[in-house]
């Protein structure tokens, strides 16, 4: 049995497989993990933004919910495969494009990061300097640097912050719920419009802030005994992120609906004041609520350029790589924060979109070869090897992604860019439909017509010979 660990022991694995002796935890830790990971402030911003887009608080509500709801399917099933697999979720993503072909996937989840590293800086960097009475600057160094503290230490502190964060964001949000619905405008329409173009555009915001949990929830997962049922992990997960992200997006609307203005110049410090006499307690936890999303970001980054760089992830010292990492990666978060301009607003809907569409054809590539082409069977082994069955790199699955992309460009709808195709559909942003088709029902295709797709066995931890290093590892497919 293995030793009982406190959430302050520094996690010893990268990328490697999870060991059946090293899995832990319950299923409904991660419904406590995606709850708290998504109510959190830089969500009720993502709430805001549908009334930014025009809507009036109606249609905003709907397009949030149809949003998360839909969206968190995409995330829920990448979850599913964690404790299947053992393996991070970019790692099993040599499977599809190979081991040098996953990189360019993987450097697109580097970027996602990054950007949602800079919304969150801004945030929080914005309501520190304003209580504190300090330059923007120092308010943003402050929060990286209380942030850094969760990823040295890995996966069980990220877990335990985000357990104890879901009950204080918890507390704080339904206070928020219940000041904002009596202050709520009494002709909530104004000037507003009702068109299905933005009702879409606001639905695919809310579908991006779902979907770019995707490339790492199963990081979170793979610690999970591995007999855990899909129908659980999936379950748990999905009620944690759609649940958590409509309703506090639902709340994002509401704030918004009563002050748009203000929730775009300071979120926190807006919400804050809606309560004077606890203020700064409601801050504090305002800004706790950021630590377990925040924690996700440089650690799952750190993940992710590993499995670009290494077969295995296996380096001399982990806790110091992955300190090495993390303060890089916040110190360029910082960098990006402080150079940041414009409205927050406006911000996240450029920074949430543009992840969208590098992300669903990625999303939608590996959920057809993981449940409809290869039914959960890997080898293992061989996705932790430059050189294995999987290949260096599968050429036609990186132009199925790349074509995906561009197919994107012509239906998106922000403020940085239009496409072409935009007008025809009365300004419906509906470039992520896009992307799901072409990526999925092209991988589809080329796996069933390009190569032999059929699956491989998964080697399970309980067997010593299938695991790297060791004599006779599993070969070939395995012929169904």
């Amino acid at each position: 049995m293995m030793k009982r660990q406190t959430p302050f022991a520094l996690e010893r694995r990268t990328i490697e497989h999870i060991p059946a002796a090293e899995r832990h935890g319950k299923p409904w830790h991660q419904l406590a993990l995606w709850f708290s990971t998504n109510v959190q402030i830089n969500t009720l911003i993502t709430g805001a933004v549908t009334i930014g887009m025009g809507l009036d608080l109606t249609w905003a509500i709907i397009s949030i919910v149809v949003g998360n709801l839909v969206g968190g399917l995409f995330m829920a099933y990448h979850s599913a495969q964690g404790p299947q697999l053992g393996l991070p979720q970019m790692v099993q993503s040599r499977a599809q494009f190979g081991f040098y072909g996953a990189v360019l996937p993987s450097a697109m989840v580097v970027l996602m990061y990054l950007g949602f590293a800079v919304e969150g800086s801004l945030v929080a960097g914005q309501a520190i300097a304003t209580w504190a009475h300090v330059p923007k600057i120092a308010g943003i160094v402050v929060f990286n640097l209380v942030l850094l503290l969760i990823p040295l230490v890995g996966y069980r502190l990220i877990h335990a912050a985000g357990r104890i964060v879901a009950v204080i964001s918890g507390v704080a949000f339904l206070a928020l719920f219940v000041w904002l619905v009596p202050h709520l405008p009494s002709d909530p329409s104004g000037a507003t419009t009702h068109s299905v173009g933005a009702v879409v555009s606001a639905m695919s915001v809310c579908v991006a802030w779902q979907v770019t949990w995707a490339p790492y929830v199963s990081d979170y997962s793979r610690y999970l005994p591995e007999d855990t049922p899909t129908r659980v992990t999936f379950t748990y997960t999905y009620l944690g992120s759609a649940v958590g992200g409509a309703g506090t997006m639902i709340i994002g609307a509401m704030a918004a609906a009563v002050n748009s203005a203000a929730v775009n110049s300071d979120a926190i410090g807006f919400l804050a004041g809606r309560f004077p006499s606890v203020s700064g307690l409601l801050v504090a936890a305002l800004l706790l609520g950021l630590v377990p999303a925040g924690a996700e970001g440089p650690y799952g980054a750190f993940l992710t350029v590993l499995s670009a760089v290494s077969a295995d992830g296996r380096v001399r010292s982990t806790a110091a790589a992955r300190a090495i990492f993390v303060t890089c990666f916040a110190t360029v978060a910082s960098v990006l924060a402080a150079l940041a301009g414009g409205s927050l607003l406006a911000t996240f809907q450029n920074i949430t979109l543009f992840v969208l569409a590098l992300l669903v054809p990625w999303s939608a590539i590996n959920l057809v070869d993981y449940y409809v082409v290869r039914r959960g069977h890997y080898d293992i082994p061989a996705l932790l090897t430059k050189d294995g069955r999987y290949g260096t790199c599968n050429w036609w699955a990186v132009l199925i992604y790349l074509v995906s992309i561009g197919a994107e460009l012509l239906f998106i709808n922000s403020g940085m860019y239009v496409g072409p195709l935009v007008g025809f559909l009365g300004g419906a942003d509906l470039s992520w439909l896009v992307g799901l088709v072409v990526g999925g029902m092209g991988y589809y295709v080329c796996a069933k017509l390009i190569r032999d797709r059929r699956p491989g066995p998964v080697a399970r931890p309980s067997e010593p010979s299938a695991l790297p290093g060791l004599a006779d590892p599993v070969r070939g497919d395995h012929q169904a």
